[in-house]
């Protein structure tokens, strides 16, 4: 069985009561699950003012294909009030399938491993705490070697 990791966020009404709905919502679908801590995050490469944002990543075993999870991924999202009225808009939740075991994918409906998660520190900071052994299949670097990457590209930056 593939070992999954899936970011959570929220930025919109009350954000931990969201997290917590939707963790509720995956424990049917996965085995053997951990959660990473909840971590308030300001939001990023968003077109409009935004409050900030509280994430998770949850790690967990599944049964069913990437294609069949993202299609709860949305079901999960849409039953509690999400709404796409634009790229990137606030929300109610926001769920994102990083890694499905070994899987590549790249379809015009789904990309995995996400493509943009090597460059996130809200999506590497908390897969790190709970899984940091986890492999990228597209790099080959493991969640724990890509945060150091990015906290080292981080720290470049601000120098």
């Amino acid at each position: 069985m593939p070992t999954v990791a899936i970011a959570l966020g929220s930025n919109l009404g009350d954000r931990g009561a969201h997290l917590r709905w939707a963790l509720n919502q995956l424990r049917p679908l996965l085995k053997n699950v951990k959660v990473s801590t909840f971590i308030e995050t300001d939001p990023v490469d968003v077109p409009d003012e935004q409050g900030k944002y509280l994430n998770a990543v949850a790690v967990g075993e599944v049964e069913m294909s990437p294609q069949l999870l993202m299609r709860e991924l949305g079901r999960i999202e849409r039953e509690r009030g999400r709404k796409r009225s634009s790229w990137r808009a606030a929300r109610t939740l926001d769920l994102d399938l990083i890694l499905h075991g070994a899987a590549m994918i790249e379809t015009e409906n789904l990309t995995v491993p996400h493509p943009g998660f090597r460059g996130r520190m809200f999506v590497l900071e908390p897969l790190a705490e709970i899984a940091p052994e986890m492999v990228d299949p597209k790099t080959g670097l493991t969640v724990g070697e890509l945060l150091l990457k990015l906290q080292g590209a981080s720290h470049k930056s601000q120098a």
